[in-house]
């Protein structure tokens, strides 16, 4: 009997999270999503199994990927609040190894500077004023990318994001690993660069830009 791929998503009901979801149903995957809070769900559909909990807790993380075949993380935390995105990514990194789940897709902001990049000139100033500004947060995201690019045996990629609008598919993604190529992209481009990266992996063990 063919069962159909089944995708654990954190972050499920936010500003990008709720499009994948949707964008996930539309290509005939099963959801299961992690929510502290299912009222604030908008959607139902019986292909998507709501997992109640915090992402911080080892067991609610266990219950959420276990006999998925592919994890999104689209975590988001006011910028303000202690970043546990390190954190995070390592626990689900640590179970996903545990439980046998080789896909993971996680996001970041183009800020994130790596080995290898080549910005140009305002990007760098961008860049530079997100370390400045927010220097707690920036050291996490390049903790967590620390602990991504350590990790050879999941097949993971983490998408860096320009400035996330509300808008339509437009179709028109621009991708580039070494400079961030627009300076906008809509959460529902977002949602389907990251469907189809599963449907066709490109960026396995990269860390692509992409942008409208």
């Amino acid at each position: 009997m063919y069962h159909p791929i089944k995708i654990a998503i954190v972050g499920g009901t936010g500003k990008v999270g709720r499009y994948i979801v949707t964008k996930a149903l539309e290509n005939g995957f099963h959801v299961r999503m992690l929510v502290r809070n299912p009222n604030k769900l908008t959607f139902k559909d019986d292909r998507i199994e709501i997992v109640q909990g915090n992402i911080q807790d080892v067991e609610t993380v266990h219950k959420l990927i276990n006999e998925c075949q592919i994890v999104i993380n689209t975590f988001g935390r006011p910028p303000r609040e202690t970043p546990i995105y390190s954190y995070v990514t390592e626990n689900l990194l640590k179970k996903m190894k545990e439980l046998n789940i080789s896909r993971y897709i996680g996001v970041s902001g183009g800020s994130l500077t790596i080995n290898g990049d080549n910005k140009n000139i305002i990007n760098r100033i961008g860049a530079k004023l997100f370390e400045f500004f927010l220097p707690k947060m920036m050291e996490d995201k390049k903790k967590e990318w620390n602990i991504l690019s350590a990790n050879k045996h999941i097949e993971w990629t983490l998408i860096r994001l320009p400035f996330v609008r509300e808008g339509f598919e437009t179709g028109d993604i621009k991708e580039k690993l070494t400079d961030m190529p627009g300076t906008k992209i809509t959460n529902h481009d977002i949602a389907s660069f990251i469907i189809n990266e599963i449907e066709n992996p490109k960026y396995i063990h990269q860390a692509p830009f992409i942008s409208n």
